[in-house]
C-alpha cells in the first residue's frame, strides 16, 4: 500500500492535459486545412463554370452569324434570332454593294452568364454564274 500512496498523480494529470491540448491543436490544424481545400475547390469550380459560359458564348455567337448569312447572296439584310437552353442569340447581316457585314451576338443562360460578338466583313463578287465570298476580317471578342 505504501507505492500507492506515493505515487504522484499531479504528474500523470499534466501528461493527460499535454495530450488533450496536442490533440485539440492537430484537430484545429486539420480543420483548417479541410476548410482551405474546400474554398480552392469552390473557386476552381467557379472559374471553370465561367470559362464554360465563355467558350458557349462564342459558339453562340458564330451560331448567330451563320443563323444571318443564310441566303446572304439573294439577300441584301437580314435579321435572325433564336432563344433556347443554351442561352439568346441575334445576328444581323448588312450589305451593300459588294461590301457586308456579319455580326452575331450572344448571351448565355444560367448561373455565369457571358457575352460575346462576332464580326464578319468581306465581299461578294458575281462572276456570272457564281458568287465568290470572300471573309475579310473577323473579329471576336467577348
Amino acid at each position: 500500500m505504501r507505492s500507492i500512496r506515493s505515487s504522484s498523480r499531479a504528474h500523470t494529470s499534466s501528461q493527460r492535459g499535454f495530450a488533450l491540448v496536442t490533440a485539440l491543436v492537430i484537430a484545429a490544424l486539420y480543420l483548417g486545412l479541410i476548410e482551405l481545400l474546400l474554398i480552392d475547390g469552390t473557386r476552381a469550380f467557379h472559374e471553370a463554370q465561367r470559362l464554360r459560359s465563355r467558350v458557349i458564348a462564342a459558339t453562340l455567337a458564330e451560331d448567330a452569324v451563320e443563323l444571318a448569312a443564310e441566303r446572304m447572296v439573294d439577300k441584301a439584310g437580314a435579321k435572325a434570332g433564336r432563344t433556347d437552353a443554351q442561352g439568346q442569340i441575334e445576328g444581323t447581316y448588312v450589305r451593300t454593294a459588294e461590301q457586308f457585314e456579319l455580326t452575331g451576338q450572344a448571351t448565355t443562360a444560367g448561373v455565369a452568364p457571358e457575352r460575346a460578338t462576332v464580326r464578319l466583313q468581306g465581299r461578294i463578287v458575281d462572276d456570272g454564274a457564281t458568287h465568290k465570298i470572300t471573309i475579310d476580317y473577323a473579329i471576336h471578342s467577348q
